[in-house]
């Protein structure tokens, strides 16, 4: 029976294929698809990965003292009545031989249908039981890493998609989680999925962000999404009306296909754009630079036709360690490879920038933070460690020898923490000297995103070349909204009239002492936002690069000598969503 589950719309397009129901502990586990000379092979993985396990139990009960808990043998009796369940390990093989999937992802999959089932019973004892489902399943998956597939987290690219058709093993596939963190997020980059639906998560979560910067069709804050699609349902992702429709019907499913035809003509005229230089209509000669959040993402900017990137998220670097953060020389290789990517166009790098919604791992934060978001995060946690910030530091001046690169520092406040930084620039520089170092020159920017800096101006303006306005942030704590808190989502209003002072006060006042200034946050790639930034004198937009054609295109469109009265009675409007039509 069709129906429909309505979420927020984060990421344009359509998406169409079959769901993929992923716990956030397993997102881990690798996907893929293996050709049909291989299914022989993966089983027989799958099966001395079970046979390991049940030879490593077996030898826990021999081994057990003669004082131990009858419980726990007890325990180790059913995980071995699991493992060695005919039914379940034809189940799982199932996925392999049927669908082509690899042995963790078949594993997972079938995990994901058990635990449904078991959620379904009545009697709570029993539905308790699917820990022990679990954690079998994941001595099977740990086990497995030794065998070749989970040696790298990230998952190997499927074969071309064909045309959908019932049955075919080719048809894309959706993801459909309760979560999932920014982490998790990179490996769509080499993934089989072609969208996803989230339960949580709000339209400036890093999850939006980063499903954005991939261009692939997501909707979040779905809120029951995983509990009511199951696995392998046919499903639609429309990401431009924030909907997902689950088991639709022929009729349905032409429309949707048609409609997604339609998006991928218009992203082909869109692509005639990319040599275009973004010039109003007026003369005003616009920046439109990318996001990005590693080296490899310097590619699409390329072809995205944007100027430079201004905005490297280094801490996608730092992400998933667990403790074991990337070195000097691997930082350093990292922004070099940004920087010859870019061939000669300036790259922007932001220290890292951890906490609240993207916490490293537990090794390095603590979510138990009354209020991560308030917490020690960004700028913050890199002057809580001198040693690895200076490393990174170290790295990103080393790297600027090499081509333009800009130094961002984010979520800066205070006096004291701008001097603390720059002390620490300068130190940088002289631990180079003394190793010989060569290194380059590099333009000093700040983070406008909390109240205090934004009010701040002119202390910042003394010390730095240029200013970022980060909205997303800046929106957040001007409103006292939790931006991946999907029950406070409709209160997150990039048009309220204090968030639109901030930021026009910010771009006139850089204006006035000849400073540069861009929008970074998620405004900067919002084309319904364009118009009113180019009116309140914006002329440098950092965005995804999946969003740059189209805000070109609203710029080749405008005027801004025409824009700016409109824009100041927008201003001085106590509602200006009501006068978004110039």
């Amino acid at each position: 029976m069709t129906f429909s589950i309505h979420g927020l719309a984060v990421a344009r397009g359509i998406a169409i294929g079959r769901a993929v129901l992923v716990a956030s502990s397993r997102v881990d586990v690798a996907h893929y698809f293996i050709e049909s000379s291989e299914v022989a092979a993966e089983i027989d993985r799958l099966r001395k990965a079970r046979d390991e396990v049940i030879d490593e139990l077996q030898r826990l009960q021999r081994d057990m003292p003669k004082d131990a808990p009858h419980e726990l043998g007890a325990l180790l009796d059913v995980h071995l009545m699991l493992l060695q369940d005919d039914e379940l390990n034809a189940s799982v093989v199932h996925w392999i031989k049927e669908r082509l999937y690899n042995a963790e992802w078949a594993l997972a999959s079938q995990l994901e249908v058990i635990s449904r089932q078991f959620d379904e019973m009545d009697d709570p004892y029993l539905r308790e039981r699917i820990a022990d489902v679990e954690q079998v399943a994941e001595r099977v998956l740990q086990s497995l890493k030794g065998t070749g597939s989970l040696v790298t987290k990230v998952s190997r690219p499927s074969r071309p998609q064909q045309e959908l058709q019932l049955g075919d093993t080719d048809v894309p596939l959706v993801l459909v989680a309760h979560d999932l963190s920014p982490a998790d997020m990179l490996q769509f980059k080499q993934s089989v999925f072609t969208g996803f639906v989230t339960d949580v998560g709000g339209k400036t979560s890093h999850t939006a962000i980063v499903a954005r910067s991939l261009d692939i069709p997501a909707v979040v804050g779905a809120r029951t999404a995983s509990q009511l699609v199951k696995q392998d349902d046919w499903v639609i992702i429309d990401g431009d009306a924030g909907v997902v429709i689950v088991d639709p019907s022929p009729i349905v499913l032409a429309d949707y296909g048609f409609k997604q035809r339609q998006g991928d003509l218009e992203r082909e005229r869109l692509a005639r754009l990319r040599h275009t230089p973004a010039i109003t209509l007026d003369g005003q000669k616009i920046e439109l630079l990318a996001n990005i959040e590693m080296p490899e993402d310097t590619q699409a900017a390329i072809t995205a036709g944007a100027i430079g990137v201004g905005l490297f998220r280094s801490e996608f670097l730092f992400m998933g360690r667990q403790g074991n953060l990337p070195g000097e020389d691997e930082q350093y290789e990292a922004y070099r490879r940004a920087v010859d990517g870019m061939k000669g166009l300036p790259v922007t790098v932001r220290t890292v920038d951890v906490g609240a919604d993207k916490p490293l791992d537990d090794t390095r934060h603590d979510a138990a933070h009354l209020n991560p978001a308030l917490g020690l995060r960004a700028i913050r946690w890199s002057l809580a460690d001198p040693s690895m910030f200076l490393t990174q530091l170290r790295a990103i001046l080393r790297a600027a020898a090499h081509g333009q690169v800009n130094l961002l520092i984010p979520m800066l406040a205070h006096g004291s923490e701008i001097r603390q930084t720059l002390a620490l620039i300068d130190q940088a520089r002289h631990e180079l000297d003394r190793r010989g170092e060569a290194y380059g020159p590099v333009r000093l920017g700040a983070m406008i995103e909390i109240p205090a800096a934004a009010l701040s101006l002119r202390l910042f303006l003394k010390y730095f070349d240029f200013l970022s306005i980060g909205t997303n942030d800046l929106i957040q704590y001007t409103l006292a909204i939790d931006r991946a808190d999907e029950s406070v989502a409709h209160l997150y209003d990039p048009l309220h009239p204090a968030v639109l002072r901030l930021i026009a006060d910010t771009i006139a006042e850089c204006d006035r002492q000849g400073k540069g200034v861009s929008v970074c946050g998620e405004m900067a790639g919002d084309v319904s936002m364009t118009r009113l930034l180019l009116g309140l004198g914006l002329r440098s937009f950092s965005m995804h690069p999946s969003q740059i054609l189209l805000v070109k295109q609203q710029v080749l469109r405008s005027d801004t000598a025409k824009l700016a009265p409109w824009a100041d009675q927008v201003l001085a409007s106590d509602e200006p969503s009501g006068l978004m039509t110039p």
